[in-house]
């Protein structure tokens, strides 16, 4: 399959954190970084078309599609986004019955009558995608809020077609904690936008239906492992970052409890642990600021089936974590991994990711 324009080509070597077991991955082993899509302004998610083609988004309100031969247009009719602070534009889903209905899912930080809220759309791409028709916004968070800070904004096909959705707190810790806002959430909703028969919530007048799960910052990161069960990371203060294994009615303790500490060196809360919220599977203190992250299957690094990949905002590397206990084992760092927006799986199992300072997407791939 031929992947657009080799803009770049070199050979890196993977950085192993100092207490890998050496038994997991080999240590001496070169991948090759090819740049695929440059010229790229604040890019947040990407997407894979089933006819090699690409979907893009940039954080300043353009989607764009890129063909497999190369060729480069803006779609028209994307919904108007509020890129203010870390809004606009976000993530893109496309889902997996794609190519029966030509329909697309788009998170964006929209306007509403007290600020900004996530949103989701949906529309139908045209065939020769330059277009968006029968949009619709199918939800909103209730109540917007002022500054531009923690939409989250994450996306999830569940094996049975329902739309996980995150949403950070939007700088308004308490929230997170208060089950009638959306803020501080993971969501699951139906394609249609409503909330999804069997949440833990649905016909309770103390919470919002869409619920999922609760306490949450700012997760910016989300993916099913290879036995469809969900996973999120989202970004701590100062310090304690998190690696969430998701499950129904779960409180994850923000702000109530945390590993990391405030701005200003204040206690977060009650401490690291509350009877009745969750505890991360992992995280990371100093801070990396997470962002997009994979689930890997293994076709391309057999020894890499089932690690995690996450992209770091802060200190440039692809974090990779391994087994049950989530240790990290190895860091990818070199200078494509400058603030890694978005990680995903291809289609023949390279490993791609948007660079948002270098404004490049790149694919990982074994050397020969």
């Amino acid at each position: 399959m031929n992947y657009f324009i080799r803009l770049q080509r070199r050979l890196v070597v993977i950085i192993f954190a100092a207490l890998m077991a050496p038994t997991l991955i080999d240590a001496a082993e070169t991948t090759t970084f090819e740049a695929v899509v440059s010229k790229l302004k604040s890019p947040w998610s990407f997407g894979f078309l089933p006819d090699g083609g690409l979907l893009i988004t940039e954080r300043g309100g353009k989607l764009i599609h890129i063909s497999q031969n190369g060729t480069r247009n803006t779609v028209s009719g994307v919904p108007k986004s509020q890129a203010k602070g870390q809004g606009g534009l976000l993530d893109v889903l496309v889902p997996a019955d794609f190519a029966q209905r030509r329909e697309i899912f788009l998170t964006f930080a929209k306007k509403q009558s007290s600020g900004e809220g996530t949103a989701v759309a949906r529309g139908q791409l045209s065939a020769n995608a330059k277009r968006l028709s029968n949009v619709k916004v199918i939800f909103e968070i209730s109540g917007g809020s002022s500054g531009g800070r923690h939409f989250g904004s994450r996306l999830v096909e569940a094996n049975d077609g329902t739309l996980f959705v995150t949403v950070g707190d939007r700088g308004d810790r308490p929230s997170a904690q208060d089950l009638t806002r959306h803020n501080g959430s993971i969501l699951r909703i139906t394609r249609n936008g409503d909330p999804a028969p069997g949440n833990p919530y649905l016909g309770r007048s103390e919470a919002q239906d869409e619920i999922w799960s609760s306490g949450h910052r700012n997760p910016q990161g989300m993916a099913l492992d290879l036995n469809g069960e969900l996973w999120a990371v989202e970004h701590g203060a100062k310090g304690g970052d998190e690696v969430n294994h998701i499950k129904r009615g779960a409180n994850y303790g923000w702000p109530v409890i945390s590993f990391g500490q405030h701005y200003s060196g204040a206690k977060i809360g009650e401490g690291t642990q509350k009877a009745g919220m969750k505890q991360p599977a992992h995280y990371w203190d100093p801070s990396i600021a997470p962002s997009g992250m994979m689930i890997y299957s293994g076709k391309l690094w057999p020894q890499w089936r089932g690690h995690m990949f996450v992209g770091s905002l802060k200190f440039d590397y692809i974090s990779v974590l391994c087994c049950s206990n989530l240790t990290e084992t190895a860091q990818i760092k070199a200078k494509e991994t400058k603030r890694v927006r978005d990680i995903r799986e291809g289609p023949v199992g390279g490993i791609w990711f948007l660079s948002e300072d270098r404004g490049t997407l790149y694919r990982m791939r074994p050397t020969p």
